[in-house]
């Protein structure tokens, strides 16, 4: 830019000329980056990666691309998401090719044209592509590896993407801020798609209750983990980075995941639900998950999501927000769902809307369902 009276000139902002950048020293411990979480349940908090951290991130996925891997991303940059597949892509000399914004023929068609290796992809994004009418009739042959993350990952979904999309499927169930990544290779597991896999190599869960105290194998309760991938911390926020943390009885330090399942004696984990997304009525545990996976099984149901709604009665009680499809009765709906629950679990209302509320990374925004509920 010349030194016109338009903006700030190009020179202003240069160094002067000749001058050196200063030498930084990198260890393992320096800062990478400051990734938001999601704030799904609550304010966003910056999460700091260091140097160490994502190596590990590059290491782990390497194996899968390669110089001859082409990788496709359409989630956000910023997104952790997105980096669990562009840095192993990069790191492994790999090509990735960016979507200014996720369509699904837009997505089909750079697909089959640039001969794509892999993808990252939310689950939203895969149900919008297994049901484009045309999806079939495009050459993904070129596929190794898909790979999906960050919300709940229906089984039904992964079985048809499993039948009808070459390629391996991988589920990453993990945190932004690290503790245990699991992984479920489901072309090679298809009779544990209605689970998230199992830890990854060097990473290590366990399931604890509400008072901290370690469950045998097989309990419900919150999960708990550690890695060698593990967030330096929040950033300037030492109080939230403690109320992550767990200690087993050997001083190992663990992080808290906030959400509640149970593994199994395969090592396989089975998520319940977010702990700050149970309900509790009448004295019951509710988990959101159950119910919603009634609700997605009725065919006048686009997406759903369930909350806990205050009451005077119970404490809180279920309620439902759905996306119906034209001409499809709530009543119905509702009616059919808590035919299909015990007593204590039945919804006590379905909300319509025309669609859920949405991160850019595609989870449920459940606090602004709550916040769309009466006062």
């Amino acid at each position: 830019m010349d030194e016109g009276a338009w903006g700030t000139p190009l020179s202003h902002w240069m160094a002067p000329e000749g001058q050196q950048p200063q030498p930084v020293e990198i260890t393992p411990e320096t800062g990478f980056n400051i990734i938001y979480s999601s704030g799904t349940t609550g304010t966003p908090k910056g999460i700091v990666h260091s140097h160490a951290m994502r190596w590990q991130h590059i290491q782990r996925g390497v194996p899968a691309y390669g110089p001859k891997a082409v990788t496709i991303l359409s989630t956000p940059l910023y997104s952790n998401t997105t980096m669990a597949s562009f840095l192993p892509t990069m790191g492994s000399g790999g090509q990735v090719v960016l979507m200014k914004k996720f369509d699904t023929l837009g997505f089909l068609q750079l697909a089959e044209r640039e001969r794509a290796t892999n993808t990252m992809l939310v689950p939203v994004q895969y149900r919008r592509l297994m049901a484009h009418p045309e999806f079939d009739r495009f050459d993904l042959s070129s596929f190794v590896m898909k790979y999906c993350t960050s919300a709940p990952f229906a089984a039904e979904l992964k079985a048809d993407i499993l039948k009808r999309w070459p390629g391996g499927l991988v589920e990453i169930y993990g945190m932004t801020e690290g503790g245990c990544a699991f992984l479920l290779e489901a072309h090679k597991y298809p009779d544990k798609l209605h689970t998230v896999g199992q830890p990854a190599p060097g990473h290590v869960a366990k399931v604890i209750d509400e008072d901290g105290h370690e469950l045998p194998p097989g309990s419900v309760g919150e999960i708990v983990g550690r890695s060698p991938a593990m967030m330096t911390g929040y950033n300037n926020r030492p109080d939230a980075t403690d109320a992550m943390k767990w200690w087993d009885a050997d001083g190992n330090l663990f992080y808290k995941h906030g959400d509640i399942g149970r593994i199994d004696e395969d090592g396989f984990l089975t998520l319940m639900d977010r702990a700050k997304d149970m309900i509790i009525s009448g004295g019951f545990n509710i988990y959101p998950s159950d119910l919603e996976a009634v609700l997605a099984k009725d065919p006048g149901v686009v997406e759903c999501a369930v909350i806990g709604a205050p009451s005077e009665e119970w404490g809180e009680t279920p309620v439902g927000f759905v996306v119906l499809r034209p001409g499809v009765d709530a009543d119905k709906v509702l009616a059919d769902a808590n035919a299909q629950v015990g007593r204590t679990q039945r919804l006590n209302r379905l909300v319509v809307v025309e669609e859920l509320p949405r991160s850019p990374i595609g989870k449920v925004l459940k606090r602004e369902l709550r916040d769309q509920l009466p006062a």
